[in-house]
This record gives structure tokens, C-alpha cells and sequence, in this order.
């Protein structure tokens, strides 16, 4: 995890499997998380807390340096959900699901949940049914029986 968290804060996004995108997200945004409460801090010593954690997490000194300094300030506003994974499909060689895990960029507003799809009006089928239920009742009793 350490190395695939190092390449994400490097670069922004990378090229995974499905499985192991999935299992990035908590670990890259716990790490971000820790940038943002550094950017918050008026204290240096939490700075540097902050910061170490981070380091014992990704084993880079390096991509630690470019969470905390450039890519912090762009999640100061959000409130979670500092990654996003998008599935590609499958791996030709083993046909294992492949999926693209990126940082989420500040002004990204993403989309909204309570935002609700119109739904077409359903037609009542009980109208249709009784009426062809009737229809029915009428040819049999209008048929001779045969007894």
C-alpha cells in the first residue's frame, strides 16, 4: 500500500486492479487527511506529527513533501472523499478488473446525491386487468356449456 500511496501523491492518478484501487482509497485518504490537519495547525510541532506519520506510512520523504506542501491546500474545503475510482474493465493477460484511482481535484463538486432522476408515471394495470377479467366472464357465460 505504502508503495502504491507514493505514486498516487506523485502523480496524481495510477493504474491498478480493481481490488487493490479499492483497498488504496482508505489508505491514501487517511494520509491525506493528516496533510490537512497540518494545514490547519497553527502549531509546528503538530506540523511535524502530522508529517511524520505520514512518512512512517509511505516510506517517501519525497511524496510526503508534495502531499503536505502543494496538494493540501486543494482539500482544505473538501470534506472526505479526497480520491475517485474509475473501472476500466479487464486485463487482457489474466483478465483481472482493471480501475484508475485519482485525486479528486478542489473545485470538483463531483455529483449530487439528494438530486433525484424523474421517474415516468406508472400506468395503473388494475383498470386493464379488471376489464379483461370481464371480458372473459362475458365469453364464458355467453358460450354454451357442454354437459
Amino acid at each position: 500500500m505504502a508503495s502504491l500511496a507514493t505514486a498516487l501523491f506523485t502523480h496524481g492518478r495510477i493504474q491498478t486492479t480493481l481490488t487493490k484501487a479499492k483497498a488504496l482509497r482508505p489508505y491514501a485518504e487517511k494520509i491525506i487527511t493528516y496533510a490537512k490537519k497540518a494545514a490547519l495547525s497553527d502549531d509546528k510541532a503538530l506540523k511535524v506529527h502530522y508529517r511524520r506519520l505520514a512518512i512512517a506510512k509511505i516510506h517517501d520523504v519525497e511524496a510526503a513533501k508534495k502531499l503536505f506542501v502543494e496538494r493540501a491546500s486543494e482539500f482544505l474545503q473538501r470534506e472526505g472523499g479526497y480520491t475517485r475510482i474509475y473501472k476500466l474493465g479487464a486485463r487482457i493477460g489474466d483478465a483481472a478488473e482493471t480501475a484508475l484511482i485519482e485525486l479528486v481535484k478542489a473545485d470538483d463538486k463531483g455529483y449530487d446525491k439528494n438530486k433525484k432522476a424523474a421517474k415516468p408515471a406508472r400506468v395503473k394495470k388494475t383498470a386493464g386487468r379488471k376489464a379483461a377479467a370481464a371480458e372473459t366472464a362475458a365469453a364464458e357465460a355467453s358460450a354454451p356449456s357442454a354437459s
